[in-house]
């Protein structure tokens, strides 16, 4: 176990780490600013979790939780066991051969957000009464309003809102490794996962920048709804 552990970590990772820190802090603080329905708080997670893999990954989102509750926000602090979980995963689901195209990036971001849900509801729950600072709690907090209970509540909102915001960061991921350099990639421990099949590494960027911009729209038409409604 530890020398797989070791495994995830060359000089490389320690580079890439608080690169990927500074993204998600930097991505999450804008969009709990702006009250989107989304978080986009682990892109630079899943990015570790598959040029360096799993335990690299949970690594990258402790620590941003960890600093970012810390030094900005402490609301962020407590879903810190929700970070891990994220990099964990997206590290498997890459070694697992689910990030070489785009449909299994997809995949990838949607097993990652079932993970979130289960993690992560508790600590809605139990801690924030299931309203966080998150502009996911107008969901919670309508349906409330319609009668559903707390643990209903958070577990639709997690299910309306996870697979949304996963399926985005994973592809967001996707397209920066796809952007990067193949000789940047190449020094990483994990960088055979990234190698994309079925099509050029161009069109896969190009199909996954297609897939985040619909979702992106998606989740704005969601949102423009729910406080329309």
């Amino acid at each position: 176990m530890l020398e797989k552990i070791k495994n995830n970590f060359n000089t490389q990772t320690w580079v890439l780490i608080p690169i990927a820190i500074a993204i998600n802090i930097a991505i999450g603080q804008i969009v709990l600013l702006l009250k989107l329905p989304v978080f986009l708080d682990s892109i630079g997670t899943v990015l570790v979790a598959v040029l360096c893999g799993p335990w690299a990954g949970a690594l990258t989102g402790t620590l941003s939780n960890v600093i970012w509750g810390i030094a900005i926000d402490p609301g962020a602090l407590p879903w810190w066991p929700v970070a891990a979980m994220i990099g964990y995963m997206a590290g498997r689901m890459a070694q697992w051969g689910f990030f070489k195209s785009w449909w299994k990036v997809v995949v990838t971001g949607f097993v990652v957000a079932l993970t979130a849900a289960i993690v992560s509801t508790p600590i809605a729950v139990y801690l924030f009464g299931g309203i966080t600072a998150s502009g996911s709690s107008f969901i919670t907090a309508y349906l409330l309003q319609t009668g559903q209970g707390i643990w209903s509540a958070v577990v639709s909102t997690s299910f309306l809102t996870e697979p949304v915001d996963k399926i985005t960061t994973a592809m967001l991921a996707f397209a920066i490794i796809q952007g990067l350099p193949k000789r940047t990639i190449g020094g990483y421990p994990k960088a055979e996962q990234a190698a994309v099949e079925g099509g050029t590494s161009q069109n896969q960027l190009y199909i996954a920048v297609g897939v985040v911009v619909v979702l992106v729209l998606f989740a704005a038409f969601m949102l423009r709804n729910i406080l329309g409604g």
